[in-house]
């Protein structure tokens, strides 16, 4: 029997060039699932968790409402950290041929079908 938010990490890997890896995770840095080969799915959530509480002040401070992602483009790729709703985040890791323009079509859907996963699961 698959996971059904596991099949959503896995789907925005095969439908959107360059992602490489996903993990989703609660606020407060525990995974709740990944599509992980090469990241670590703990540090990671532990460390976006971090990103995003960062971001979410840097937000704050900037008065620009409320955040919703966070980036980092680095030499060979991107590190992407997306709210999903108040309790969650999703972690993206992109090789630097990331399809950015499909990454914005898909990434609303994607946060949106993760949110009513975790919201059923409470």
């Amino acid at each position: 029997m698959s996971d059904p938010v596991t099949d959503l990490l896995i789907a925005l890997r095969d439908n959107v060039m360059g992602v490489t890896e996903t993990t989703l995770a609660t606020s407060d840095g525990l995974v709740v699932a990944s599509d992980t080969t090469k990241t670590h799915p703990e540090s990671m959530a532990a460390v976006a968790a971090a990103t995003l509480s960062l971001g979410h002040r840097l937000a704050d401070q900037g008065g620009t409402g409320h955040l919703r992602e966070i980036s980092a483009r680095c030499s060979t790729g991107h590190v992407i950290v997306t709210a999903v709703g108040e309790r969650a985040l999703l972690a993206v890791v992109a090789d630097d041929g990331l399809d950015q323009a499909a990454f914005r079509r898909e990434i609303p859907a994607v946060t949106a079908k993760l949110r009513r996963h975790l919201d059923e699961d409470v």
